[in-house]
């Protein structure tokens, strides 16, 4: 995937500094900073949700993966990728995040989110009350509101990438173990929670925010 537009010209002081932290300007940030507005509130978003300690970090670590695998944004499945190493999380299930159904690493719980997360990120969303209720009753109400949330804002930090063409930058390829990909195809048996009568309208499957990130900076994507 090629970017869509250019990146922007940034002051000298804080493309060192970004440098410095992450090896590389983050593509977001680059582009975002077309509007110092919408970066500045972008990254301060991001910067709020990985303040949010709630929920367990690897679930909503996971969960923003399985978002970014399902949309296709590449930058956020990899910049995710590394956090999940700076965060000490199990890199044998990161890496299996994009074909987690296949994968036999994830508890069930984990297996519940992940599915939780893909159905929140479905044209139109698939979540149906019992799914809801079973991770709610696991999870308990803040951490329930918590891993919602992430996952949204997850939606709009994927959404917002694929969407200019930004892709890896290949931050995870520190990692050690590849990241996996995601199956080419894949019949979806999941019930469909709908109102209307209209064809249901899924994402992808294939193609390329963190959150470790906003649409703006690398917070979290």
């Amino acid at each position: 995937m090629a970017l869509r537009i250019t990146k922007a010209e940034l002051p000298a002081e804080v493309e060192e500094e970004l440098i410095k932290q992450f090896g590389a300007v983050p593509e977001p940030f680059a582009v975002t900073a077309h509007h110092p507005a919408v970066a500045r509130d972008s990254s301060e978003m991001g910067g709020k949700v990985n303040e949010w300690d709630r929920a367990d970090e690897g679930l909503k670590t996971y969960a923003h993966m399985a978002v970014a695998s399902l949309v296709g944004c590449g930058w956020c499945l990899d910049i995710n990728y590394f956090q999940a190493l700076n965060k000490d999380l199990d890199l044998t299930k990161a890496s299996q995040v994009p074909r987690w159904r296949e994968s036999e690493v994830f508890t069930p719980l984990e297996r519940d989110v992940l599915e939780y997360a893909e159905a929140m990120t479905h044209t139109p969303p698939t979540v149906t009350d019992e799914q809801y209720a079973s991770l709610l009753d696991r999870l308990g109400e803040a951490a329930m509101v918590e891993l919602t949330a992430s996952v949204a804002f997850a939606n709009l930090a994927t959404r917002n990438n694929a969407a200019h063409g930004i892709s890896s930058q290949g931050f995870s390829d520190a990692c050690g173990i590849p990241l996996s990909a995601r199956p080419v195809a894949r019949t979806d048996t999941r019930p469909v929670a709908r109102t209307d009568t209209r064809p249901d309208v899924l994402p992808a499957e294939s193609g390329v925010a963190s959150t470790a990130t906003g649409s703006g900076a690398v917070s979290r994507a």
